[in-house]
């Protein structure tokens, strides 16, 4: 991590011979190190910390002095795992969450890579150092669901060279666990690359037992933030991961997972906190780690440990804790003031020794970035017409003496295999007659191929409705009308991606995301809560009966959670590890159209 200011230079304001930039007096200091409060003064220069205590040598004339009497002096937050691209894309999330108090983010690159590929990330990555905060990464290994070229897109040169950046931590989660359970070779070998960096290996063992869970460990992931319960937690931390509590819009965990600590004599120096990339409405509710402070400190945590998870833990797991998590001399001057240790909402926020926010508002500007500079890959490199034909939208069934084996939700993410008796009608499917199907079609954006499936308990009202918002950024397309899916597959296509929702006719819900089919380019995060909360109210209303409803388009397409799956090389059955419908190619659709 690079500093502006020099060693020397911090030396001489400690001494009192050089003027402190911010003098912050009469605080109590929270020290993350020796786990004390303590009333103590702080002294910044440029960008860093210089002195601590009670001596006012270095204000100077010029020197900013902040009166923090009767205010509690915290290190800024740090979320270690974060997912920039829930319809937020990193500018909006910053002016969000930065004025909260979170002052590192470490970022999946998920979605950025894949439409990006090495050259246009590394672009993107300098063109954002200018946000206020530290803005770093993690970089994906693979991707979420296995597709035809993905080990030429995900090869060793280019991983390797981003991982060698600055800015990048170290490795994103490998969702797909199983790859390192069995030895993937790709992976081993860039899970040693990583080691010798010295960098950090990101886990995801969502479901893993305590058995399977030593040979991940064995294969180098070094954390893992998919606990459930304390028990899962447990088993994570003796094992020696550092172990990420979550509570998120999706998985709001943490009062179970918390027990780890108010119920066990847990040493916590290995645990840290996430929000794991929740919806916008979360965030403006809940708050971000903020709020993950706050509600661990209102299940019994001390106000010392939760703050401890947030930051310096976090900071020594990203081996950043030379520069960030605690207030030092020679560390990154980031800093918050919190009227209270209940809220811990920050009157002021202080990143990189500039003053960044004021009451929850923002006071420094922000970068302004030409996203689709960076994309090397079209939004569609197909013809809007080919999704006129409205048999692309509907199910096989040659025969109705054989089940259809039905994509059913139990949860928000979680399926199983339901076979269903289902009449025929010219080859297709007809779910006229059973309420709560609807139909499910993944469309490649190179024209390729096409998955289908048929869902239930999704939405049994919906019509139409088309989303480049799900892991595989293709077109999937959801509805009882085979008409109405059309219409809002076109309008996406027209959008160059995002969302739209059809009501027999009319065009009722229209979202556009045109940054990669995943997030808006608005830099204001107001945007991305109002796409959120239309899209989640429009399909409540027709039927959805679930609560997040960006995770269930997100993960349909993924191929390492339990069930069906709609993936690229077809129905995916994830248990038995077998394609029950092959994808088909669209050129046969296409001659349809023509002819």
């Amino acid at each position: 991590m690079e500093l502006i200011a020099q060693r020397s230079e911090l030396i001489e304001v400690a001494k009192g011979i050089r003027p402190a930039d911010l003098y912050i007096k009469g605080g109590t200091v929270i020290n993350v190190y020796s786990g004390e409060f303590l009333k103590q003064n702080i002294a910044v220069y440029k960008d860093c910390i210089a002195y601590i205590g009670t001596s006012e040598a270095s204000i100077g004339e010029h020197t900013k002095v902040i009166d923090a009497e009767g205010k509690y002096v915290s290190p800024g937050f740090i979320e270690a795992h974060a997912h920039p691209w829930v319809f937020y894309n990193p500018v909006s999330m910053t002016e969000k969450v930065l004025p909260l108090g979170t002052t590192t983010t470490v970022n999946d690159n998920l979605f950025f890579y894949l439409h990006m590929g090495a050259k246009g990330f590394k672009e993107m990555v300098k063109d954002l150092k200018p946000l206020p905060g530290n803005f770093f990464w993690l970089a994906r290994l693979v991707t979420q669901a296995d597709y035809p070229g993905e080990r030429e897109w995900y090869n060793h040169k280019d991983i390797r060279e981003l991982l060698e950046l600055d800015e990048v931590l170290g490795s994103a989660e490998v969702t797909r666990w199983p790859l390192l359970y069995n030895g993937d070779p790709f992976l081993l070998d860039t899970m040693n690359f990583i080691k010798e960096l010295g960098k950090v290996s990101d886990g995801h063992t969502a479901g893993c037992s305590y058995e399977k869970l030593n040979a991940v460990v064995a294969s180098g992931v070094t954390a893992c933030h998919e606990a459930i319960t304390a028990s899962e937690a447990f088993d994570r931390l003796r094992l020696g991961m550092w172990t990420t509590l979550r509570n998120s819009s999706l998985r709001p965990d943490l009062q179970e997972i918390i027990k780890l600590i108010t119920e066990e004599n847990v040493n916590t120096s290995r645990i840290l906190m996430t929000t794991d990339g929740p919806h916008p409405s979360f965030i403006e509710k809940e708050g971000f780690v903020d709020g993950l402070v706050r509600q661990a400190v209102e299940l019994g945590v001390p106000v010392m440990t939760a703050i401890q998870m947030v930051t310096i833990n976090a900071a020594t797991y990203l081996r950043l804790d030379d520069y960030i998590g605690g207030l030092a001399p020679g560390r990154k001057a980031d800093i918050l003031l919190l009227p209270n240790l209940e809220d811990f909402r920050p009157e002021l926020v202080i990143a990189s020794g500039e003053i960044a926010a004021e009451k929850g508002r923002l006071t420094v500007s922000l970068p302004e970035i030409d996203w689709h500079q960076y994309i090397v890959r079209q939004p569609f490199a197909f013809s809007k017409s080919l999704l006129e034909n409205i048999n692309l939208y509907r199910y096989p069934h040659p025969s109705e003496h054989d089940p259809v084996p039905v994509v059913y939700f139990k949860s928000n993410v979680i399926t199983q295999r339901k076979d269903t008796e289902l009449p025929s009608v010219n080859g297709y499917a007809d779910l006229s007659g059973h309420e709560g199907l609807v139909q499910a079609a993944l469309i490649d954006r190179n024209g390729e191929w096409v998955s289908k499936g048929i869902l239930e308990r999704f939405a049994v009202n919906l019509d139409g409705m088309a989303s480049t918002y799900n892991t595989t950024t293709e077109l999937l397309v959801v509805g009882r009308d085979p008409e109405a899916m059309a219409k809002a597959a076109r309008r996406v296509h027209e959008m160059g991606g995002g969302i739209a929702i059809v009501d027999g006719d009319e065009i009722v819900v229209e979202i556009p995301l045109p940054f990669t089919g995943m997030m808006t380019t608005n830099t204001g995060f107001n945007a991305a809560v109002e796409y959120h909360d239309q899209l989640l109210s429009a399909l409540q209303e027709r039927g959805f009966p679930f609560h997040d409803i960006l995770y269930t388009l997100l993960f349909l397409t993924c191929d390492f959670l339990p069930g069906l799956r709609l993936v690229p090389f077809g129905l995916y059955e994830v248990k038995t590890d077998d394609i029950l419908l092959h994808a088909s190619p669209l050129d046969t659709m296409s001659y349809q159209i023509k002819n």
